[in-house]
Parts: C-alpha cells; sequence; structure tokens
C-alpha cells in the first residue's frame, strides 16, 4: 500500500486521513468560515498537519476550504441508506501549485485544456501533484517546469510557503460525489527575472496548458475579491479594465495574444457542472495571500534562499 501523503498529528502521533473525511473538520475547523492557522510539517513526499505545535513542525500556514466544500457538506448530512458514499480505503493526495513572481510584482496563471478531464478551463497557477521522497519545493518547480518550460536558474529566486487549501473534484455535490481529494501547498517562488525575460523563456505545455497570463497587484485583488459561495462580491473597483492581456497556445502549435475579458476572471463556481473558464477558488486563496506577503515584504526578513533549501 502507498504511504499516506497527507497525515494529521492529533493524538501524540501522526495518523492517515481517509478519502472521505475533511481536514479542515478534524482539524477543529467545525465553526467559522477560516483560515485556520495550522502547524506543518512539510517533509519529502509528505505533509503533517496539526492545529497544536508538535516535534517536526517547521511552519505555521493558513489552511482553507471553500465555503461549499463537499466533504464538509457530507460530514453534515445524515448517511441516508443505499445512498453512494465516496470511497473509504483512499487517502488524501498531496499537491503543490508554484505563484511564480516576477520582479516585476506579478505573477503568472494558466489556462487548464479543455480536454482534461478534472477541472478543464480553470485558471491556476502551475502545479500538480507531489512524487514520493520529493521534496515539495522540487515538486513545485518540476511542475512549473512540466507545465511552462521555465527552469528556473539557482541562486536567481527565493521562495516562502503561503497556505494551505483543501481541494476537492468535483468541486460541490450538486456536481456529484467528490473523486479527487487534496491538499494543496501553495509556494511563493520570487524570480529576481522580470516578466518579459520569464515569457521570453516560457513554452506552455500544449498537453495541459491552453493560455498564459500575467497579472498585477489590481487585476488580482479583483479577482481575489469574488468570493466562491457567497451571494454577492466584495466591492470591486470601477476603474478595471474590460480585458486582460494574456497569449493563447494556438492549434499549429505557436501562440497568439488574446484579449481575456476580465469578467472571466470575476466568475464564481456555479451550482451545476460547467465547462466555462473562470478562475479556481483555491487560486483566489492565494492571490489573496501573495497580495498579503506583498503588503509585509518590507516588514520581515528575505525568504529562504532557494540553494538552502532543496534536497
Amino acid at each position: 500500500m502507498a504511504a499516506a501523503r497527507v497525515l494529521l498529528f492529533l493524538s501524540g502521533r501522526p495518523e492517515s486521513v481517509s478519502f472521505a473525511q475533511s481536514v479542515c473538520g478534524l482539524l477543529g475547523a467545525g465553526s467559522g468560515l477560516g483560515p485556520w492557522p495550522t502547524h506543518c510539517g512539510l517533509k519529502r513526499g509528505q505533509l503533517v498537519l496539526s492545529d497544536k505545535p508538535f516535534p517536526g513542525a517547521s511552519a505555521r500556514l493558513p489552511l482553507q476550504r471553500p465555503p461549499f466544500c463537499p466533504f464538509a457538506a457530507l460530514d453534515q448530512q445524515p448517511r441516508a441508506p443505499g445512498v453512494e458514499l465516496p470511497p473509504s480505503g483512499r487517502g488524501v493526495d498531496l499537491g503543490v501549485a508554484v505563484i511564480l513572481q516576477s520582479s516585476d510584482q506579478t505573477v503568472l496563471l494558466t489556462r487548464r485544456t479543455s480536454t482534461l478531464k478534472v477541472s478543464p478551463n480553470l485558471w491556476v497557477p502551475p502545479g500538480g501533484h507531489v512524487e514520493p521522497d520529493e521534496e515539495l519545493l522540487d515538486g513545485g518547480l518540476r511542475e512549473l517546469w512540466e507545465e511552462s518550460g521555465l527552469q528556473l536558474p539557482q541562486g536567481q529566486f527565493s521562495w516562502v510557503p503561503l497556505g494551505l487549501w483543501e481541494s476537492a473534484y468535483p468541486p460541490k455535490l450538486s456536481w456529484g460525489l467528490p473523486k479527487y481529494h487534496h491538499i494543496v501547498l501553495y509556494l511563493l517562488v520570487i524570480s529576481q527575472e522580470s516578466q518579459q525575460q520569464l515569457q521570453d523563456r516560457i513554452q506552455p505545455n500544449a498537453g495541459e496548458v491552453s493560455a498564459f497570463m500575467w497579472l498585477g497587484p489590481d487585476i488580482a485583488a479583483a479577482v481575489a475579491a469574488t468570493e466562491d459561495g457567497t451571494e454577492t462580491t466584495k466591492h470591486l473597483p470601477q476603474d478595471l479594465p474590460s480585458s486582460v492581456p494574456a497569449v493563447e497556445l494556438a492549434e499549429n502549435g505557436g501562440a497568439r495574444p488574446l484579449a481575456l475579458p476580465t469578467s472571466t476572471l470575476l466568475r464564481t463556481t456555479p451550482a451545476t457542472a460547467d465547462r466555462r473558464e473562470r478562475v479556481s477558488s483555491g487560486t483566489k486563496f492565494a492571490l489573496t495571500l501573495w497580495l498579503q506577503h506583498l503588503g509585509r515584504t518590507r516588514e520581515k526578513p528575505p525568504p529562504h534562499k532557494a540553494q538552502d533549501s532543496q534536497g
């Protein structure tokens, strides 16, 4: 049996989590909307979480889930006889996503292709599964390279963990029972290269990525303010541009400029299954954490140097 990827330190020792259990719920997140401060042990191919300090914990990060998290909903629903439930023999998977920041203070998002069976047409940062025995930073950098073709030179970037997101797909019970359950670790990777320097080297993987764009703080703040699961959004600036520049992959393997309507980025998760493009709920959470980090940058020491952190 494969080793558990996400463990909870609850009773004096790490314990695996069943696929059908809400990680946020098990960590005492039964009240309020979060995020909840969580102590983390960042190990090779594994994540250990607790609501209290424990031996080996190396970070304290915000943990969040969407208001419509299907695992939270399943915890609250009575078990009706004959109703199919998510599998209990599986564990929770571990994912990592890279918020790549240029020296211009813009961040990279990619649009997943329409042919992917999980989360098609979603705008997300580069990311994916962490391999067994893989350092979490190494996994994030590998996914960045596999999806965008970008390899960051040693000594020319720094990094810091931003937060954790409990992810499910389908994302709502109204879409169907969840088939995938992840805890996603968002890593902020700060490059010394400009947006243009990075963009000149981007070679997207057409099997996974159909477009990419760079977001600055103003647009990112507007996107993050469109909270999924709420009836109304926060106040949005009146001077938002009608479109955002992006690059779309053409069928012949080339690329072409795309004026992406800003309204597309402000969509929320619909009640029923829908393949229209939008920004994922977890990405909105990560953008919020990135903006908070930008606001604290001058008050804190520099983040970890990459060459001291890779295993």
